[in-house]
């Protein structure tokens, strides 16, 4: 059947036969080294240079593809960026991070949820893995809120959502992988990440804050006999505030000002989890242990994504299935803004059977080459990436974040329930993305001013 089909055909069928594999359930990062190595091994073959069957240059791409992935500097970053949040994870940090917040909130409409959100977005500055976010605080603060009163769909959408955080507000993993996809430097893409973050946090702190005032019964106050003096709320803030604050402006502050590479920052924010865990007297042997188990686990899938996909996408390109896809963008003869709204619905699509690291190393490299032909600068176009994998956790029925809490929360909040909780927010990320594709600046004006020379 291969050899009566173009090549560019044969691409389509490789993609169209990975999407069904997916859907099906198997798994990702092998799924992408067999179909890259059984279809490369066609789009390679050839009989004048075969003496044995192993005589195809797929196995030197697939060999080669792996040295790249381990010996690339940048992604050095990975899982030292993956330690410091595991560790910060096990130390009880957070869980002091989000009593003294809640405490310091006490007036404000909305006090925990707030606080959930504040705790999620620094917490996220120290992990960018989502599973580890909403879980926890699926395990602290929502039960808090329940407790308290709150509305369970509300307080499952401030979980779902504020956890998502993670992979957006730097220093990102995702910010990182896609820096080798796209080529572009990490350290620009951090900036540009900043406000687009700062405005995704504080448009979920309104609504939630809004939504209170509008109805109180869904997040009740909390009583005035619960609420201790301002002195010791004060000593609570400092200590768990601080210290973790610290850490987040050790990493991101050298990153920024250019005194040290991600990788750098990265052991340095490690060494600090590792002092933090100390101060907090919460360093175990068993969390460490458990820490580092963690951080190779993640980090090898990561890996192994990544070699699976640069195969699969080689063999992809080399087939003409790149080309396929510009041709059809240039033939269309469409604006810039409807090239945007396009790859951003096809992104959003793609967010419901995939994760965004195979969205990353995939599909994003089909469009990265129309960015110039349509005038598009490439770190805006990144943001809006970032921003757009927000939905690809919040959106039904494929919503990771979802199924996180409902695994920590099982026989206390049905799926539906959270559903309903996601929805306000899912519309919220469009809007965020409206807003940053109205007002450019959002993204681009910290890298263009710290980077001006």
């Amino acid at each position: 059947m291969l050899f009566s089909l173009t090549n560019p055909e044969v691409a389509i069928f490789m993609m169209g036969i990975f999407l069904f594999a997916v859907l099906l359930g198997f798994p990702i990062a092998f799924t992408l080294m067999a179909m890259g190595i059984g279809f490369g091994y066609y789009a390679y073959y050839d009989p004048a240079l075969m003496e044995h069957i192993f005589d195809n240059r797929i196995f030197s791409l697939f060999v080669q593809n792996t040295y790249t992935v381990m010996d690339n500097n940048v992604l050095t970053a990975v899982p030292l960026f993956l330690f410091m949040g595991y560790l910060v994870e096990r130390a009880g940090i957070v869980a002091k991070l989000f009593f003294a917040i809640r405490l310091a909130a006490h007036r404000v409409p909305a006090s925990m949820a707030v606080a959930a959100l504040i705790t999620c977005t620094l917490f996220s500055t120290a992990t960018g893995i989502i599973g580890a976010v909403v879980t926890l605080m699926g395990l602290l603060a929502w039960p808090a809120m329940v407790k308290a009163g709150y509305d369970k769909k509300f307080a499952s959408g401030i979980i779902c959502a504020g956890g998502c955080l993670g992979i957006l507000i730097p220093p990102s993993i995702m910010l990182i992988v896609y820096s080798v996809i796209a080529q572009l430097s990490p350290l620009r893409l951090f900036a540009a990440a900043i406000f687009p973050g700062l405005l995704l946090a504080g448009l979920y702190i309104a609504y939630a804050i809004i939504r209170a005032w509008i109805d109180p019964s869904i997040a009740p106050k909390p009583k005035a006999e619960d609420i201790p003096p301002r002195a010791e709320i004060l000593k609570e803030v400092l200590v768990s505030f601080v210290p973790l604050f610290g850490l987040i402006m050790l990493v991101l502050g050298t990153i920024l000002a250019g005194i040290a590479t991600p990788a750098e920052a990265a052991a340095a924010g490690a060494f600090g989890a590792i002092i933090l865990s100390w101060f907090y007297k919460t360093l175990k042997w068993q969390s460490f242990k458990e820490s580092v188990f963690l951080t190779a686990k993640t980090t090898a899938m990561i890996m192994w994504l990544f070699i699976g996909s640069w195969t699969f996408s080689s063999v992809f390109s080399y087939l003409g299935g790149h080309e396929v896809f510009e041709h059809f963008f240039k033939s269309i003869e469409i604006t810039t803004w409807q090239f945007l709204i396009i790859t951003q619905i096809i992104i959003f699509l793609l967010g419901w059977p995939l994760e965004w690291t195979e969205i990353l190393i995939i599909f994003v490299p089909i469009f990265l080459p129309l960015l110039e032909t349509f005038g598009v600068n490439p770190y805006f176009f990144a943001m809006l990436i970032a921003l757009n994998l927000q939905t690809s956790f919040l959106t039904p029925p494929m919503a990771m974040s979802a199924y996180y809490l409902k695994g920590v929360q099982s026989k206390n909040v049905e799926l539906m329930e959270i559903f309903a909780g996601i929805m306000p927010f899912l519309a919220i990320v469009i809007f965020a993305m409206f807003l940053m594709y109205m007002f450019p600046g959002i993204a681009l004006w910290l890298p263009e001013t710290l980077f001006a020379n």
